[in-house]
């Protein structure tokens, strides 16, 4: 029998939001099997196995006699008993192919365990080299019949007599990911509304005093206005802040949907017990002392973890400082917050609990309402991921803002944030940039990724996020991106009524990537015909300090009507002759009478702040204390302006691939232990992957090196094989132009006699013909821990490192990633001709890109990869040195697994 596959087991998430744990099952399973079929209806019996008078002992010792490879089962366990709720089979019949089966319980059909459960099997059966499923399922089992119709597989049917036959591959397809994401998105939501808009809360640990936590969690919740029960829990009062208090969670009367807690730690876990016998939902635990601790609160945060998942309940924290919601038919405030906010449309998220204290006050000053807030503190359970899909599918929210400190699934939270961005900006704030690249590698790539955050970059840039660099910048985007339309273009007007601020304006845009241009003659004209002959007509349009609150209105209206800029900055200095009052109220008569969308941003910079008058129901207009905040925001809104209009790219797949063959290499390599490939182990992966390697061929003497050198004619490059080795160039051990056998040889004695000097090993040496002259770039990966391969692209060659022009995206790449990579390069116009030089071929370095990030998704193994140089010419791409190391990979999580105990 095989070794038990616990890498199967995943706790999962249902329809509802609720969890279930997904495991292999194992011989002791056979009392649980045997009781889940006998709870199975007499047509559920029928349904799966076409009679209604089988065995169902015997059936349950069936069921557990699996070897994990051609006989293969999974259970679903529900519940602190673990009760089976749902299991799923294959029975190998080819070598290929296998015959599955499925039942659920009565009770919990319609949850979503089915297709959990199909899917799990498919990857299992993938891995065990079994390519298509079949199936065959009764005419009238409508149920099952949809399960399979909706799974998102390619699916084949066929009808036979009393029954329909289907037939699917095991290989998920990208419509079959798709779905379980949106099934995934479904759960996420579902969950998350019973946090954010419960029927009843209670408050385990409220306090009789307020200026504690449990005391003004209480009365916020009550004085705020909470529409439902509030039922405060301490065992030692009868009565907390006017309200009857109970010793229990299970003495509360009737449901109970959140439980908020606040106790020590050393007590969190029997007060979620409670909670799970009392049939609670969800828990928002304030309390610290675990994971962020140490060993003992790891510990202590598993317990927790453990009693959550048992009793389905979902988590929020723990050591978070609450949750709230302004929704007027909820107002949740369950927090410990002095104020709060006022109603809007911007779902904040903070890793930080003493920070989102400090940044509601801040949104609260800044007139930016939220629609709801939440502390995920420790991410025991809930994460980001699960909140960035409750706020896409939110229609009290338009914006979504994050604090995050860490990523649980970096490669999750891209492939939902490229989808949502595209409906409703993401503005974050990443801390811990100085860590975030700390990896132990010796690749020319890793030195380019090493001690820098620039994977964080990548990820936020490929899905659309707006990365700030501060708290006050995030606002800053936030207050714009809420109040204003996205800016269709980086052409900027500003409009001032003093000269210094608006040159400042003007050279933080243009170091920000946008454009000040010259404005149009007719719009020079119009602003003539009222502003005095002092003022400036260029842009910045300066009206002088004369100007006056008419001015404003009638101007910005002119220059905002201008089809040659994109967004409009309007920055007022308070002269003698203009109130800010008055100006605000010009402006924003012009904002309201725009003939076309634009974004308009004001500079008041005046020490009385933001006048009221900017803000109305009608229109909001942000303001900003100076000219500097207002371009930096600017650039960022266009930024995601430009991210939003582009297309989205496409995942190329590629059918010459001979994904076995390079595993195969991988595998045999791996059994000498990780390290750097041979160069005969790395060309044959490449080739496996259609990458285009030059001729090569590898000699053990300098003898040989020189017979080689005529056999291939013409000039040549010599190399030296040595594992060790890592920059050959430094080390002399590459020599290039040579021809003839007698320099070859020569110059392989030399190279040798220097390397071994050196203290080095050379096994050998590598010959190829000289490379077509083109640009020098280098393509290279490092497998990250936790955002797993990130792929490089830059100017290669010898000063790779020293040029540092590269760009990184995180597998899988899509086309545009590949596009976007190697036209923002600062040495692309050397790809382009440049000085007349030949075009290269671009399309060729694109699809080496996007082969090597099929090659690195298909193989975790690969742990670091170099291709320096890749030539690129105008007839191809050639790579001229490559280099692998492989690793042994932690294997992957199964579908829509969460966060493990």
């Amino acid at each position: 029998m095989n070794t038990f596959p616990s890498d199967r087991e995943a706790d999962v998430v249902l329809r509802d939001g609720s969890t279930a744990h997904v495991r292999p099952i194992r011989p002791e399973d056979e009392p649980g099997m045997l009781a889940f079929l006998k709870g199975l209806s007499q047509q559920a019996v029928i349904f799966r196995f076409f009679s209604g008078g089988v065995n169902l002992e015997s059936m349950a010792r069936w069921s557990v006699d699996v070897d994990h490879r051609d006989r293969f089962g999974l259970v679903v366990t529900i519940g602190p008993g673990s009760r089976v709720a749902a299991h799923a089979s294959y029975i190998r019949t080819e070598s290929d192919r296998a015959e599955i089966g499925l039942e659920v319980a009565d009770d919990f059909q319609g949850h979503g365990l089915g297709t959990i459960l199909i899917g799990h099997l498919a990857e299992a059966a993938a891995a065990n080299g079994i390519a298509v499923f079949e199936a065959k399922v009764l005419a009238e089992n409508h149920r099952m019949i949809d399960v399979f119709r909706e799974i998102g597989f390619p699916i084949q049917m066929r009808s036979e007599p009393g029954q329909i036959a289907f037939e699917f591959p095991t290989e998920l397809t990208a419509e079959a990911r798709e779905r379980f994401e949106g099934r995934e998105q479904t759960a996420a939501v579902a969950a998350l509304r019973t946090f954010l808009a419960p029927r009843s809360v209670a408050v385990v640990g409220a306090s009789r005093r307020r200026g504690t936590i449990g005391g003004e969690i209480l009365h916020n919740l009550v004085a705020d206005g909470f529409n439902g029960p509030v039922f405060p829990v301490n065992p030692k009062a009868e009565v907390v802040q006017s309200i009857i208090a109970y010793r229990s969670v299970e003495d509360v009367p009737g449901p109970l949907d959140l439980a908020v807690i606040v106790v020590p730690a050393a007590a969190v876990v029997e007060a979620a017990l409670e909670c799970a016998r009392k049939g609670v939902r969800a828990l928002v635990v304030i309390s610290s002392g675990f994971a962020e601790v140490g060993e003992e609160g790891i510990e202590r945060q598993r317990e927790l973890l453990r009693v959550c998942r048992d009793s389905g309940m979902r988590l929020i924290g723990p050591n978070c400082m609450g949750i709230l919601n302004t929704a007027p038919e909820v107002r949740l405030n369950a927090t410990f917050a002095p104020t709060f906010p006022p109603h809007g449309r911007v779902g904040f998220l903070s890793q930080s609990g003493a920070l989102g204290l400090a940044v509601m006050d801040y949104a609260s000053t800044l007139g930016l309402g939220l629609s709801s807030f939440v502390s995920v503190g420790n991410k025991a359970d809930i994460s980001g991921n699960d909140l960035i899909q409750y706020w896409s599918d939110d229609e009290e929210t338009d914006l979504i803002l994050l604090y995050l400190e860490s990523f649980g699934n970096p490669r999750k939270f891209a492939r939902l944030a490229r989808r949502i961005a595209r409906e409703k900006p993401i503005v974050a704030v990443k801390s811990g940039r100085s860590q975030a690249g700390a990896r132990a590698t010796s690749s020319h790539t890793g030195a380019l990724l090493q001690a820098s955050d620039v994977t964080v970059d990548a990820l936020f840039r490929q899905a659309g996020v707006v990365r700030t660099d501060t708290l006050a910048e995030m606002f800053d985007v936030a207050t714009l991106l809420a109040n204003q339309p996205a800016p269709a273009g980086n052409r900027v007007g500003i409009l001032t009524n003093a000269g210094g601020p608006a040159i400042l304006c003007a050279d933080t845009c243009e170091a920000s990537g946008l454009v000040v241009p010259p404005i149009d003659e007719d719009v020079r004209r119009q602003l003539a015909e009222f502003l005095p002959r002092e003022a400036s007509f260029g842009n910045p349009v300066d009206m002088i300090a004369s100007a006056s609150a008419e001015d404003y209105r009638r101007a910005l209206g002119i220059f905002a009507a201008s089809e040659g800029i994109d967004a409009l900055v309007v920055i007022f200095i308070p002269p003698l002759v203009t109130r800010a009052e008055d100006a605000a109220v010009a402006i924003r008569a012009a904002v309201e009478e725009l003939p076309r969308p634009i974004p308009v941003l004001c500079v008041f910079m005046s020490a009385r702040g933001v006048p009221q008058q900017l803000r109305d129901e009608r229109v909001r207009i942000p303001s900003y204390a100076f000219p500097e905040d207002a371009a930096r925001a600017l650039a960022r809104a266009v930024a995601y302006g430009v991210w939003k209009a582009t297309p989205e790219g496409r995942f190329v797949e590629y059918d010459d691939l001979r994904v076995d063959e390079a595993a195969s290499v991988i595998a045999g390599a791996l059994g000498d232990g990780p390290g750097w490939l041979g160069p005969e182990q790395v060309a044959r992966i490449l080739e496996c992957y259609g990458l285009p390697i030059i001729e090569s061929r590898i000699v053990r003497t300098a003898r040989e090196a020189g017979r080689v050198a005529v056999e291939l004619g013409g000039r040549v490059a010599l190399k030296a094989v040595a594992p060790r080795l890592v920059h050959k160039t430094e080390a002399g051990a590459v020599l290039l132009g040579l021809e003839g056998p007698t320099s070859v040889e020569k110059a392989a004695r030399e190279m040798r006699a220097r390397i071994v000097d050196g203290g080095g090993e050379v096994d050998g040496f590598l010959i190829q013909p000289m490379a077509p002259s083109g640009v020098e770039m280098l393509v290279g990966v490092v497998n990250d821990a936790v955002f797993g391969p990130v792929v490089a692209c830059g100017a290669g060659g010898t000063a790779v490192e020293l040029l540092k022009d590269v760009r990184v995206r995180i597998t899988p790449l899509t086309d545009r990633d590949a596009h976007d990579m190697i036209h923002s390069l600062s040495t692309y116009p050397l790809l382009d001709g440049y000085r007349g030089a030949p075009k290269a071929d671009v399309e060729a370095l694109e699809e080496v890109l996007l082969r090597v990030s099929s090659l690195v998704e298909a193989h975790p193994e690969i742990a670091e990869m170099d291709l320096n140089p890749a030539i690129v010419h105008p007839e191809g791409a050639v790579v001229v040195d490559a280099r692998i190391r492989v690793d042994l990979a932690p294997p992957r999580e199964p579908l829509g697994a969460r966060r493990p105990l």
